[in-house]
């Protein structure tokens, strides 16, 4: 199952919620499209992984269509499982592709939305041009994003935590990322630090892994993977402490 293993997908949803791989939940999902209409858009979900936020976006939302696109086969599997027990099927649609191209033609969708996958795309200057090729004139991208205070070399501390986390991190700050997209053609172009957001969930999140949700991980995925994940959110919550990792929201519009 790609770098998400059954044990990972476990514990993510335990801490964020059913079908969600990403902090906040519905919560931060509303949060992020704040200010912004879905309703009757034709939306593009770029690392749809298990669908919960397709769901979101659609019943809660009120988007007109949504199509979750992913690289891994077994996540995508599980999103259509979730869809169908949600009826939701001829609203929503999932599709692997591969890394590159966006397999669609120019002008697809009425919004481009991502939760938190963005991280994992090394050349972010043909992925954000990309991204303005599928939208309308007009169009939305609206994104999180993990993202990274400072620039230059990681320190040993990052170092640590991407190795405990055995994920793909292809990070860049706020200011580039701004960056990148103006430079791809976007306008109104936003950029918001959620690290202040994020620090007391991450150290709540640590706690809790050390403390009452201990065992029962224990009983379900074992001593050795528990113990992993413990010190892994230990580390996750220094670099967020320290602003070397910053979740961010990202937000810009293709003009007419």
């Amino acid at each position: 199952m790609g770098e998400y293993d059954e044990p990972m997908l476990l514990l993510l949803q335990l801490l964020w919620g059913d079908g969600f791989l990403s902090p906040g939940g519905p919560a931060e999902v509303e949060a992020l499209l704040e200010g912004s209409d879905l309703r009757g858009c034709r939306v593009l979900d770029i690392g749809a992984a298990l669908g919960a936020v397709d769901e979101l976006l659609v019943s809660v939302h009120g988007a007109a269509h949504v199509t979750g696109i992913d690289l891994d086969p077994a996540m995508l599997a599980q999103m259509d499982a979730r869809i169908a027990r949600a009826g939701l099927h001829d609203r929503i649609e999932s599709r692997l592709v591969q890394p590159g191209p966006l397999p669609f033609p120019d002008a697809s969708f009425d919004v481009v939305f991502s939760k938190d996958s963005i991280v994992q795309i090394p050349d972010k200057p043909s992925f954000f041009a990309e991204v303005h090729r599928v939208l309308r004139p007009g169009g939305r991208f609206l994104a999180s994003d993990w993202l990274r205070g400072g620039e230059g070399p990681y320190s040993a501390e990052m170092l640590e935590y991407f190795r405990l986390e055995g994920i793909t991190y292809n990070m860049a700050t706020l200011d580039e990322t701004a960056g990148v997209l103006e430079r791809c053609g976007f306008a109104d172009v936003e950029v918001r630090d959620r690290n202040a957001w994020y620090l007391p969930i991450a150290e709540a999140e640590a706690e809790a892994l050390a403390g009452p949700l201990r065992e029962s991980l224990i009983e379900r995925i074992g001593l050795e993977r528990t113990e992993h994940f413990i010190v892994n959110w230990q580390q996750l919550a220094l670099v967020v402490r320290r602003g070397e990792l910053r979740p961010g929201h990202i937000k810009a519009t293709k003009a007419h």
